[in-house]
Formats: structure tokens, C-alpha cells, sequence
């Protein structure tokens, strides 16, 4: 017990710097600042409200003025789970000019990745240095763009006195699409000897024509507090406007050659394919796979990215489901993006290709072609589980005609086999219990209609079901009469698989299809009844490879799981 209870210790000694560690992340609320600006820097710990001291920050001392701090820390419960967060923000200013980097900090057990800031000299014809209480700057980057290019319009405010209320009014341009992207920020800068306070607003900029753009003025109107008036106790205030300097923007057309595909001019592009099966997991006949398309670029809107498809396949069915798009932003620039979700449905055994899917765009940081996609994959279907498959098995299925075939080993399937004879045995005595609950008369109690418990039955309630125009219902009752008679049939693949007769399997497969289509489709109620109205054609078909050859405790389930 004393080793036992010393070998734990140690590994919770061992331990305690994982667990006392937390996810740390440093952020800047802007990368690039001028000669004189303030920056933010942003610790956040997650996992931990309490207990975390602000990090050393004298290793900033060199390059930055440490202006002050803060911190902030919130705890939300979601669903019953907590979660806390506390935020350290720190006010810098720069020293000098150039790239500055911010080392990475220690902080509650962890270190944050280290971080640049540019920093470059300060306009020196600003009109600041016309000691103005307010004035504007516009900036617009970059400078030359490809038409449909996003490129940012950033406007400042700068104002030396109190400000009351005011508008900041963006300017419309012709033949360019302007958004406002991310939140203000707000900061101090000193320009001309003086300091100010800045209030930064950016607007994404997506040119539709080529040609030469002017963006004409942002202007600024509103009331400052006059401090040298004898009523400014009482709020007295003056009018004061600003307007930014007219910027301009070279748009240059899409390369001549770019051929018919879409014309996509992004800072970053990805194309990925999602729910490919696992190697260790079997694709049958009949059983969709589901399968995730996205397509996400910087820089653009999601309005400006192509429908997502797959084209026809060879072996399979195709069916898209509604596509999702959302556009966001990082603060600067856009961030489009399409998902499409396709269900492939096998319909026969072998190799199923899906091709390669690709995107060609255009790189506008490198100023270059490329191409993004998606490789072709190459998937193993096998026959429907439950019965032979209408089509030719794979060469891996078929077993060789001039060898014995292996018999199952006795030794492992015969427990489970007295759990499932006692299993059947305790479910035959509950429905004989149920049988005779049931057999004698009650009183004062209205009839209802008595659930199908034999094969006959089943099929009045399919052909019932078959007249009617809901698909959901139809296959559910068409399984419920092939597991009444074939327990092991799980799904419309397998009994399609398990079936003899062209005229049945066509019937399956095209409710199979009225199930999955997000389209019309003709009523196949009158069809489906003629199909099965003498019954079904089973094929004659040995037991797949480790089947007991017992029926399921539960041959069948007649609730809607929809």
C-alpha cells in the first residue's frame, strides 16, 4: 500500500505542470502602426479566471513604452459546462521604426507565440502638423488590384478635443462593392508634437470594372465639448468636420488567357473533401455514403465562389443536398465559403472512382495561377449485406472454385449463440404473455386496429401504405414485411440484393431514389403494389460468412425512426 500510494504521488507530482497549464493566446489589435500610435497587446488564458499574474513585460522595455494595463475576466456555463476567460490588455508604444518583435511571454504555465508589429514613420504632411483639434486619413491597400480583387479601405479620425456625438459618412464609388469589415478600433497617437485620439474604420473594396478609381472623400461631422467657453460646464458645444484625402485604385483586368473557368482572384484558396470512409469500415450496395465538399478563399465573398458538384458516377447515384454559405471577416479582409454535402448511393459491387475535382484560381500574392483539388479516391463496394448483389462482386469476394471453402470456427460463435437462444426464448415468452393479456375481452375500452404480426399481414399494411404518396412510409412497411419473412434484411439496399426478380429490384431502387431525391419524382405507389403483389422472389443464397444462422432477438421494428 505505502508503494502503491508513493507511485501515485509521483505521478501527480509529474502531472501538476500539465494540469496547471492553460491555453494562452497573445494577439495585436493591429499589425502595422505609425511612428507615435498606440498598439494593444491582448493576453488571453483560457480555462482560468483567477489566480494568473500579468507576465513579465520588461523584455518589451527596448522597443515599446508601457502606457498602462488592464484586465478583464468573465465565466460562462453552457449546457452545464463552465468556462472562464481572462484578458490582460496592454497599452505600447513604439520607440523607433522597423519590424518589432514581441517575444513570446510566459504566462499561468504556458508561452504565447511570438508576434511582429511594423512600425513606419509618421507622414510628416499630415495635417497634424497644422495643429488641427481634428483631422482624417485614408489609406487604401494595396494600391493595385485585379478587378474582383478585395483590396482594405481604412479611415482615421484623429480629434485633440472631447467629442459629443458625430457621423462618419463613407464614400460611394461607382462599379466598386464597399462593405464595412471588423470593429472600430480605438487608440492614441501623437502627430506634430500633439496627441490624439484615433477611431480606425476599415470597409472591404471589390472593384467590378478595369481601370483607373477614385474614391472621393470620407467625411466626419459632429459636436465637440468647448472647453473655453463660459457655459462648456453645462455642455456647451461647437461644430467640427473633417474630410479624408481622395485616394486612388489601379484595377487591372483578368489575364487574357484565363480561359472559361470562373474567375477567382484570391489571397488564399483551400478545396478539401470530408467523410471519406475509414479503411477498417465496409461500403455496401445500397448504404449512401455521405460526403462533404468545401471551398473557402480570403478575399473574396462567398457570392463570388462557384457552385460546388460531382459529376455522374459510374456505379453509384448521386444526390446534393441543400449547399451552405456564409461570408465572414478576420477584421480586413473577407472570408467566402461554400459546403455541399452529397449522398452516394452504390449500386453494385466492385470499385467505385470518384474523379478529381478541381478549382483553379488566381494567387494575388504571388501573383500566379493555381489550382486546388481534390484527388481522385477509389472505394470497395461490397454486395448488400443480407443477399447476393444484382451486379458482379468484387475479384476479393468471390471464393475460389477449386478449394474448400472455411467453415466459421465453432469455439467463438458458440456462447454468443446460447445468448441468442436465450434471448429468443425470453422474447417468445413475452409475446406469449402479451398474446394472452390480450385474448381476453375488455371492457368499456375502444377497439384499436391490432399491429401486424404476421407476413400476411405486413403485406396488407405495405399494399395500404403502397397507395398512398409517402415515401418514408412506404419503405419503412416494405421492410417491416421482408424482415417478417428475412430477419437479417436491414435497410432497401440489402433487400434489393436479396431479391430475384428485375421487376422487385427496379421497384426498390426507384423508391430507393424517390427517398433521396430533393427533387420531384414520379409516384411509384402503383408500381411498387404491382411488383410485390404475389409476394416476393427471394434468391436462393448461402449464409454470408459468420452469420449464426438465427433470427434476431428482435426480427423486426415497426416505429418511425425519422
Amino acid at each position: 500500500m505505502v508503494r502503491r500510494f508513493l507511485a501515485m504521488c509521483i505521478l501527480l507530482l509529474a502531472l501538476l505542470p500539465v494540469l496547471a497549464a492553460a491555453e494562452v493566446t497573445a494577439t495585436l489589435d493591429r499589425d502595422s502602426v505609425q511612428l507615435g500610435e498606440t498598439v494593444t497587446l491582448n493576453v488571453t488564458v483560457q480555462g482560468k479566471a483567477r489566480g494568473v499574474d500579468l507576465p513579465d513585460l520588461k523584455v518589451l522595455s527596448r522597443d515599446f513604452e508601457l502606457l498602462g494595463s488592464s484586465q478583464n475576466s468573465s465565466v460562462n456555463i453552457i449546457n452545464g459546462k463552465t468556462t472562464s476567460q481572462l484578458t490582460f490588455g496592454v497599452a505600447l508604444r513604439p520607440r523607433h521604426v522597423g519590424k518589432l518583435v514581441i517575444p513570446a511571454l510566459d504566462v499561468a504555465g504556458s508561452r504565447t507565440a511570438p508576434l511582429e508589429l511594423e512600425v513606419t514613420a509618421a507622414d510628416p504632411d499630415t495635417a497634424a502638423a497644422e495643429r488641427r483639434d481634428v483631422f482624417m486619413e485614408a489609406k487604401v491597400d494595396p494600391a493595385r488590384v485585379r478587378v474582383g480583387q478585395q483590396a482594405s479601405y481604412v479611415v482615421r479620425l484623429y480629434y485633440a478635443v472631447g467629442i459629443s456625438g458625430g457621423a462618419l459618412d463613407a464614400p460611394q464609388v461607382d462599379g466598386v462593392e464597399m462593405s464595412r469589415v471588423g470593429s472600430d478600433l480605438s487608440y492614441d497617437a501623437e502627430r506634430g508634437g500633439r496627441n490624439y485620439r484615433v477611431l480606425e474604420r476599415r470597409y472591404a473594396l471589390i472593384p467590378q470594372r478595369a481601370g483607373d478609381i477614385r474614391i472621393p472623400a470620407a467625411t466626419f461631422h459632429g459636436e465637440a465639448i468647448d472647453l473655453g467657453s463660459p457655459d462648456s460646464f453645462f455642455g456647451a458645444t461647437r461644430s467640427i468636420s473633417a474630410r479624408a484625402p481622395t485616394v486612388s485604385l489601379s484595377v487591372q483586368a483578368a489575364p487574357s488567357d484565363w480561359g472559361k473557368s470562373a474567375w477567382l482572384p484570391a489571397r488564399q484558396l483551400s478545396l478539401q473533401m470530408t467523410g471519406w470512409p475509414e479503411p477498417q469500415t465496409p461500403v455496401r450496395v445500397g448504404q449512401p455514403l455521405n460526403l462533404t465538399m468545401t471551398l473557402q478563399a480570403t478575399g473574396l465573398p462567398f457570392e463570388a465562389l462557384p457552385e460546388l458538384t460531382l459529376p455522374a458516377l459510374d456505379g453509384a447515384k448521386v444526390y446534393p443536398d441543400k449547399p451552405a454559405t456564409s461570408t465572414r471577416n478576420d477584421g480586413e479582409w473577407l472570408q467566402g465559403r461554400r459546403r455541399q454535402t452529397f449522398a452516394v448511393v452504390p449500386e453494385r459491387a466492385g470499385t467505385l472512382r470518384i474523379p478529381a475535382t478541381t478549382v483553379k484560381w488566381w494567387n494575388v500574392l504571388a501573383n500566379r495561377a493555381e489550382v486546388a483539388e481534390i484527388p481522385a479516391r477509389s472505394i470497395t463496394v461490397l454486395p448488400a449485406a443480407g443477399g447476393a448483389n444484382a451486379g458482379s462482386p468484387p475479384p476479393s469476394a468471390v471464393a475460389p472454385d477449386d478449394g474448400p471453402v472455411a467453415s466459421p470456427t465453432v469455439h467463438d460463435a458458440t456462447p454468443w449463440r446460447w445468448i441468442a437462444l436465450g434471448s429468443i426464448g425470453l422474447w417468445l415468452c413475452s409475446m406469449l404473455a402479451w398474446w394472452w393479456h390480450h385474448r381476453r375481452p375488455v371492457a368499456a375500452m375502444p377497439a384499436k386496429p391490432a399491429s401486424p404480426t404476421s407476413p400476411r399481414q405486413f403485406r396488407l399494411a405495405f399494399l395500404a401504405a403502397a397507395r398512398g404518396d409517402d415515401p418514408a412510409a412506404q419503405a419503412r412497411s416494405l421492410l417491416a414485411w421482408a424482415r417478417a419473412e428475412r430477419p437479417s434484411i436491414q435497410h432497401l439496399g440489402a433487400l434489393a440484393g436479396a431479391l430475384d426478380d428485375p421487376a422487385q429490384q427496379a421497384a426498390v431502387v426507384a423508391l430507393q431514389e424517390r427517398q433521396y431525391a430533393d427533387t420531384a419524382v414520379l409516384d411509384v405507389g402503383a408500381d411498387l403494389a404491382q411488383a410485390f403483389k404475389r409476394g416476393f422472389v427471394w434468391r436462393l443464397a448461402a449464409a454470408p460468412d459468420g452469420a449464426s444462422g438465427l433470427a434476431p432477438l428482435y426480427p423486426f421494428d415497426l416505429h418511425d425512426r425519422h
